[in-house]
């Protein structure tokens, strides 16, 4: 388990590969990317996205909210969409919508790991990545009431 302080936040990250620095005796997180091909790169790379997936879920409010949404419209596509195509557009849009979260959650991450204090950039980079959200909010509200309307109100 390697500790990641700043002025706060504590981050800790459990890695598989740990060596302890001998200046400070504290942990040192070591990952070979030379080593890191074929198999080990997609069992590391799966590792990676179900610590990022767990992570969203316990830090971000919007990420738990937003998946509780998916799972009332993922099967609702079936029920919507009259062919394959409409329902893997529909079910396409609707994870966009958990894809857009994912990154604007890593862009807040970093945001917040440069400082505390407010920037005028970092403001702009919080705005930019939560107008993305509600972009991708957007365009699944509308694929969903044009597939609604044309499936099912005026079918």
């Amino acid at each position: 388990m390697a500790t990641f302080v700043s002025s706060t936040h504590q981050l800790k990250v459990d890695y598989r590969m740990v060596k302890q620095d001998s200046g400070t005796g504290r942990d040192e997180a070591v990952f070979d990317k030379a080593d890191n091909t074929g198999l080990r790169h997609l069992l590391n790379a799966t590792r990676f996205s179900m610590r990022g997936l767990a992570a969203a879920f316990q830090h971000e409010a919007a990420f738990r909210q937003e998946l509780a949404l998916m799972l009332v419209l993922l099967p609702a596509a079936f029920f919507v969409g009259s062919n394959t195509l409409e329902v893997a557009v529909l079910i396409a849009v609707s994870l966009l919508i958990l894809i857009v979260e994912l990154l604007n959650s890593g862009l807040e991450a970093i945001v917040d790991r440069i400082g505390p204090e407010h920037d005028p950039l970092s403001g702009r980079a919080k705005d930019l990545g939560s107008a993305a959200v509600f972009i991708a909010l957007l365009a699944a509200f509308l694929t969903w009431s044009l597939m609604i309307y044309q499936n099912l109100i005026r079918p």
